[in-house]
This record gives structure tokens, C-alpha cells and sequence, in this order.
């Protein structure tokens, strides 16, 4: 095949076509507020969203338009958000921290189903489980162990599934079986934050997109946000910037990797091959450490495939091809299907895997969700309003933790083509 693209190919993603980042027009940079938010996406909006209806003014700042970030660009999956295991925690904190650091996963799984739902929000979310997927039959083993020897009070819902019966949850005899986490979830990441975005509007926050903020100062008066429009006196200031932070803070800057993440959609398929491809409905991943993620849309009409694709950054048209090349391993019935979507974003990684929540410098942050960010932006969103207000609930265990750099490092990833090939090795030799 030697045009993979649609006549109408498009380099911004699928969620935009029905909801694009909104087109506000910035108002007059105020003088001074209670609070300003740097950031429009889930994160922000979710503080915003506790601190407006706290009875607060809340200013929300962006340098682009508002939710133009990764809260748009995803593949809109939900885990329980939390990448190191009950063991690893307990190593490196201890057990009561590593259980509530765990805690924090399920709760924002449970958070934002009850947050879509008493909201009313029509944003697609369905509990519809993940097939992970096993590259090896060594990588089959270990799914099948953790599986099978869950932390006591964090078992969850898994089934195991062999290989001989993997084509009733994926329409693919790449992989060697895998496990179903019942309770992950799907969503509609565009209209997810259209349907957010629209309550902080009604809570009266003003938005302010198109405007770049280029210094935080604090003191003990309050603290004072410049902008590209403007200076805000303000008491509180909340960083959302995830994998878009930039040089207003050094120190947040040091603390997170930016990671680009592409994803591709195809044309629109027959109803049956999207059947035979997803019968249940599932959302998709597999063992590899360089991540493949995957579903059908939420009408059942494409499949959306998203993963690292180089060592180095990529050009859209150019991981297009890639993606789609590994979709075909997978799914070889997509052989002939074209490509209507290519587009990425920037994914916040951190150094210990871990989000991250505090106060610094009398900044507070909340960042670094290590690309399972729908669900725990969401709730460290939330954690974090509560915690401008002086909630008692805003605590959490990712709180407790210290928030790691590296050495030289000063938030552009020098080692992350060598990290890409070394992981790619491993997948390779099924380690």
C-alpha cells in the first residue's frame, strides 16, 4: 500500500473534529484575583472548578487555546493510574504510604465515573475493561502471577485469559493471552473536557487562553503572575502544566520528562471487521515497556492506535506510517485501511513513575501522570482545589512522597533516544 492516507487526512486529532479546543478570544488580564490556574486542561480545570464553587474568584491562564494540550489529545483510556506495583511502593516508601499511594489509583478511577455522573456530562464514558496484552509467553506468566496474587485490599476485578481463547476479547493472534482489569474505563477525551470546561465557565471562572505566563513571584503578601497581557495579583497560584511546563518554573521543569505520544485514527471500517476486531468493546495495551495503546472510537466506526514510534520526536505523517505498521502486525485485517488522523501530544513523565501533588515555593502543583492521566489529573485536579481552600480531605499519598530529578538535568530529555532503544531491546528480546 502506498498511500496510507485519506483524501481528507487531517494532523489534529480525532476528538477535534466534533470538539475542537474552544475558540475564546481573551478578555482583559484582571488586576487581581483570588487564584490563578496556569493550565486549561483537566488538571486545571478540575482545581478551578473546587475553587470557584468554594466561593473563590479563580483566574485560568493558558498559552494556547484553552484544553489545546494533552487533556485533548489522548487516547481517552482509564486505569487505576498508578504504574509501580504494592512491592515496589512498600520498598521505597513503606507499606502504610504505598497503600494509600494505591489508594489514590482506585480513587481516581471511582472519582471520575461518579464526577461524569452526578455532572450529567455526555462524554462517552463507559466501564468497558482493558485487555492488556502479553508480547511473550514469559510476559503470559507474569500476568498470570500478579493476577493471582493481588496486595490484600487492592484486589480488583482480572480475568485471565489464554491465548487459545484470546480472539473473544481481541480480534489478533499476535499475543500469547493477557489479562482483563474489568473496572478500566473509556471515554470521549474531547467532549470529556468541552462538558468540564463548560461547569468551570457556569461557576464563574474567567478564562483567559492565548496568554503566556513568563514569571511567578511569591511572597508573603501573595503572589504576583506576569503575562505576556498583564501581571495578576493573586493569593493562591495552581501550576497545571503537565508535560508543557516551561521555564516559569525551573524547578517544576527539572521534575518532568515531556514525552511525545502520537496516535492515529483510521477511516471509517465496516461494522463488522470493528466487531471482529473489538467484540467486547475492550480498551487495548500490551507488556511491552515501549507503549502501544488502542480501542475502537466510541461510535464503533474506527480503530484509534497510539504509542511511541522513534527514539527521537517524529513529524505526524511520519509516525503515521509507524503506528500504522505496528497496527497492521497487530490487527493484519487493517492491512488495506487508511489513515484519517495523525496527531500528538506531550505526555509528563517523571523520574520515580509517579504523579506527583504539593505545594512549592507557594506554588501548588499537581503533574507528571506518566500517560494514564485522564482519570488522575481529574482527581489530583480536584485534590488540589481542595487543597487552595484549606479542605482537610485534599490529603493524598502521592503527597507524601519527594518529588525526584536528576542531575544536569534541566527539563529537555537528552537521554530519551538512548532510554527508547534500550526499552525497545528488551521488548524485542521479551525481557
Amino acid at each position: 500500500m502506498t498511500d496510507i492516507f485519506t483524501s481528507d487526512f487531517r494532523t489534529t486529532p480525532y476528538w477535534w473534529d466534533r470538539f475542537p479546543p474552544a475558540e475564546d478570544i481573551p478578555g482583559e488580564v484582571p488586576a487581581s484575583t483570588d487564584a490563578v490556574v496556569v493550565g486549561s486542561g483537566y488538571t486545571g480545570l478540575h482545581a478551578a472548578l473546587q475553587i470557584a464553587r468554594g466561593g473563590r474568584s479563580v483566574v485560568v491562564v493558558d498559552a494556547l487555546r484553552l484544553g489545546e494540550g494533552c487533556s485533548t489529545r489522548n487516547g481517552g483510556q482509564i486505569s487505576h493510574s498508578v504504574k509501580p506495583g504494592h512491592g515496589e511502593l512498600t520498598r521505597r516508601y513503606g507499606e502504610a504510604t504505598a497503600r494509600r499511594i494505591l489508594a489514590d489509583g482506585r480513587q481516581s478511577r471511582s472519582f471520575i465515573e461518579k464526577f461524569v455522573t452526578d455532572e450529567n456530562l455526555d462524554c462517552a464514558f463507559a466501564p468497558c475493561g482493558r485487555f492488556h496484552a502479553a508480547l511473550s509467553a514469559r510476559g503470559f506468566e507474569k500476568l498470570r502471577h500478579d493476577a493471582e496474587n493481588q496486595p490484600a485490599g487492592f484486589e480488583t476485578r482480572v480475568t485471565v485469559v489464554g491465548r487459545d481463547a484470546q480472539r473473544e476479547e481481541i480480534g489478533s493472534g499476535l499475543y500469547h493471552g493477557g489479562v482483563v482489569f474489568h473496572e478500566h474505563a473509556s471515554i470521549d477525551p474531547g467532549r470529556y473536557h468541552a462538558g468540564l470546561l463548560d461547569l468551570v465557565r457556569h461557576a464563574g471562572a474567567t478564562m483567559l487562553p492565548l496568554t503566556r505566563v513568563t514569571r511567578i513571584s511569591t511572597g508573603d503578601a501573595g503572589a504576583k503572575v506576569e503575562t505576556a497581557r498583564g501581571t495578576i495579583s493573586t493569593r493562591d497560584v495552581v501550576l497545571a502544566t503537565n508535560g508543557y511546563t516551561d521555564a516559569v518554573s525551573g524547578w517544576h521543569r527539572r521534575r518532568i520528562i515531556p514525552i511525545g505520544s502520537y496516535v492515529i485514527a483510521t477511516e471509517e471500517l465496516p461494522q463488522a471487521l470493528v466487531d471482529e476486531l473489538d467484540p467486547k468493546g475492550r480498551v487495548f495495551s500490551d507488556t511491552r515497556k515501549v507503549v502501544y495503546y488502542y480501542r475502537s472510537s466510541p461510535d464503533r466506526r474506527r480503530i484509534v492506535f497510539g504509542g511511541r514510534v522513534s527514539a527521537a520526536e517524529s513529524d505526524t505523517a511520519t509516525s503515521a506510517k509507524r503506528l500504522h505498521a505496528e497496527m497492521v502486525r497487530i490487527f493484519p485485517q487493517l492491512e488495506s485501511c487508511r489513515i484519517s488522523h495523525s496527531w500528538m501530544g506531550l505526555v509528563g513523565y517523571t523520574f520515580d513513575t509517579l504523579a506527583h501533588v504539593g505545594r512549592k515555593d507557594g506554588v501548588y502543583h499537581a503533574m507528571g501522570y506518566c500517560g494514564s492521566g485522564v482519570g488522575m489529573a481529574s482527581y489530583l485536579g480536584m485534590k488540589t482545589g481542595r487543597a487552595v481552600l484549606g479542605q482537610a480531605d485534599a490529603a493524598t499519598g502521592l503527597g507524601e512522597t519527594d518529588f525526584p530529578t536528576r542531575p544536569f538535568y534541566s527539563g529537555k530529555p537528552w537521554f530519551l533516544p538512548a532510554a527508547v532503544q534500550f526499552y525497545r531491546l528488551r521488548d524485542r528480546l521479551g525481557l
